[in-house]
């Protein structure tokens, strides 16, 4: 059976904790060893208690001793004991454990987010597709009539050339000409290159 461990008591002629503190803080890793052996259980339960997971919390109390002996200089006894000090120490770190975590599931959560974004955006395709009907209707204006009557037909209408040319009495020769010649004038005036 273990022996119970009285924190800030000093017993028979084993140094206290505080004491032990100033030791460390002069770079004593004898002394360290001996804080490490009084404060590794509390540490673990005040990080655990924060946790709830026992990995995290083992790593993060190692992370609590680690940073009492490099920041051993830094305790000052008129402020509170020793115990105090580490426990703090270890809340904070445990707390600061949690915001990380928290942190990053948001960010996770905020990016899948991103990731469940439809490629196809309808309000902007309307737009767009808007945008260049009103274009397209801009340009045919610029058309002879009798081109704007041929893309019409042949375009819109789908009827070939023979039908564009029986549907405006014209020879065909001439409605192939009306119609490259109004290609050639939509596709200058829509910036299209060939």
């Amino acid at each position: 059976m273990k022996e119970a461990i009285h924190i800030g008591r000093r017993h028979s002629e084993e140094p206290d904790l505080q004491e032990l503190m100033s030791r460390v803080a002069l770079g004593d890793e004898r002394a360290f060893a001996r804080v490490y052996d009084l404060v590794a259980g509390p540490v673990l339960g005040v990080v655990r208690a924060v946790l709830r997971d026992h990995a995290q919390s083992e790593e993060v109390a190692q992370e609590v001793l680690v940073e009492v002996w490099r920041t051993a200089p830094r305790y000052r006894p008129d402020r509170g004991t020793a115990v105090n000090w580490i426990l703090t120490l270890a809340h904070r770190r445990a707390v600061d454990r949690v915001r990380s975590v928290d942190a990053a599931a948001a960010r996770d959560h905020r990016a899948a987010l991103l990731d469940q974004v439809p490629e196809y955006d309808e309000v902007a395709e309307y737009v767009e597709a808007r945008l260049e009907r009103e274009q397209v209707r801009r340009c045919l204006r610029t058309l002879t009539e009798i081109q704007h009557q041929a893309v019409t037909l042949a375009y819109y209408r789908g009827l070939t050339y023979r039908e564009v040319a029986q549907a405006l009495g014209l020879p065909l020769g001439t409605v192939k000409t009306r119609l490259r010649d109004g290609l050639i004038r939509l596709r200058d005036c829509l910036g299209v290159t060939a």
